[in-house]
């Protein structure tokens, strides 16, 4: 069956697939005919395997004409690693399970039975029309589909959480008006660094009061070009809220971090949804950030994270250790790919990126340290950070707080 004869049924399905080749979309029209067509078949027996999110998916590995993939249920991988497991079954490090569902879900026939023995589960074969190509993009996209019915681990990852100061004080109307004046500030600025030929492959979920948003990307280049994203969304927002005479667009405050968390596909109805959601030390270390943040405030978290430095031409990618002010100042460094660029008509001229803290004289300045403690007695470190915007014939956007603001309650 291929794609020009299918039943309505397929058809569907067709659709629930195409957005792993709409991603990729420049390099898949060089797949052919029957290869797509293979692709449509293998998703139809992932799906069947997820058994509407009963299973999980967590790796594979061509075989003859199909694959082998390993398939276990949702629940098995917390009590795969649990104390009590060793008396029901296999009993496994928590970093074995991290390493398993982290980075490439592709195994070799004899790591599949090698992982298959420690988990005390029989690989199931996936029988195709014809054997895999074993072309780059059709494994890419395998391990998209592979991911959309599994768990992902990150070790570090970029997120920042817009959330809308006074919501719960909101008519449900109001609510409504400001998530949706938000989500256009999050597509408008997307559309704005495409314009600079600047990537960004975001993904958002919902925080209830505003999203959480991270760049799907890998790698130093992709968390600073979402840090550039969060700045442009708050400054569509701020251009949209001196325009706007009512309630309708929001008053955001904002926190960017880097580390861990799980990414997954909710089941809604009969399939995985299209949509990332996040969970994780970062989403947990955000949302107690953003308790402390001020109205209109941008606060960095202290953090230390091993990200691939992937600069081209000239430079090797390598892991390195970067932390919160080595990020920024890698962020203020590259800017440059984003001048030119407009608000309101106005062309940007330049943006200034940075940490506050004190002055100290000759025209230096500190970083001041804030510690946050939570409600729960736990405490942080987080960094206030400025962003000023400047044009060529507008007003400069001022975003963030100056850090005198600050002073009572900061700490160095």
């Amino acid at each position: 069956m291929e794609f020009d004869d299918l039943s309505q049924s397929g058809i569907r399905r067709i659709a629930d697939f195409s957005p792993y080749l709409d991603q990729l979309a420049g390099l898949a029209q060089g797949m052919g005919l029957r290869q797509r067509s293979n692709l449509v078949d293998l998703e139809k027996s992932l799906h069947l395997h997820w058994s509407l999110g009963q299973n999980n998916i967590l790796s594979w590995a061509p075989h003859e004409n199909g694959l082998l993939i390993l398939v276990v249920p949702h629940y098995a991988i917390a009590e795969y690693t649990s104390i009590n497991s060793a008396e029901h079954g296999p009993q496994v490090s928590p970093r074995f399970i991290t390493e398993l569902i982290s980075g490439e879900r592709k195994l070799s026939v004899a790591q599949m039975d090698k992982v298959a023995r420690l988990l005390s589960v029989e690989p199931k074969f996936v029988p195709l029309r014809q054997a895999l190509s074993g072309h780059p993009v059709e494994t890419q996209i395998i391990e998209k589909m592979i991911r959309r019915y599994g768990i992902n681990y990150v070790a570090s990852r970029a997120v920042t959480l817009f959330d809308i100061v006074g919501f719960s004080l909101l008519t449900p109307f109001e609510q409504m008006t400001q998530l949706n004046s938000l989500s256009y500030s999050l597509n408008s600025a997307h559309a704005k660094m495409l314009e600079q030929d600047v990537g960004i492959n975001f993904a958002r979920s919902s925080s209830g009061d505003g999203f959480y948003v991270w760049n799907r990307d890998d790698g130093l280049e992709a968390n600073v070009n979402l840090y550039h994203f969060m700045h442009i969304v708050l400054a569509d927002n701020a251009i949209a809220r001196s325009k706007s005479a009512s309630k309708a667009v929001p008053r955001l405050r904002a926190c960017f971090h880097v580390g861990s968390c799980y990414e997954f596909h909710q089941a809604e109805g009969l399939n995985p949804t299209m949509h990332d959601f996040i969970v994780g030390d970062v989403t947990i270390e955000l949302a107690r950030m953003i308790e402390a943040a001020l109205p209109g405030q941008i606060l960095v978290g202290e953090f230390l994270a091993d990200l691939q430095d992937d600069r081209p031409k000239g430079h090797e990618e390598s892991q390195a250790h970067i932390d919160a002010v080595t990020f920024l100042q890698r962020a203020q460094g590259n800017l440059s790919k984003l001048s030119g660029m407009e608000f309101s008509g106005e062309r940007v001229t330049a943006i200034k990126c940075y940490l506050t803290g004190e002055h100290m004289g000759g025209g230096q300045f500190n970083i001041r340290r804030l510690l946050i403690r939570d409600k729960h007695g736990l405490s942080r470190v987080a960094y206030n950070a400025k962003v000023n915007i400047y044009r060529e014939l507008a007003q400069p956007i001022l975003l963030g707080i100056e850090d005198r603001k600050l002073a009572p309650v900061a700490t160095n």
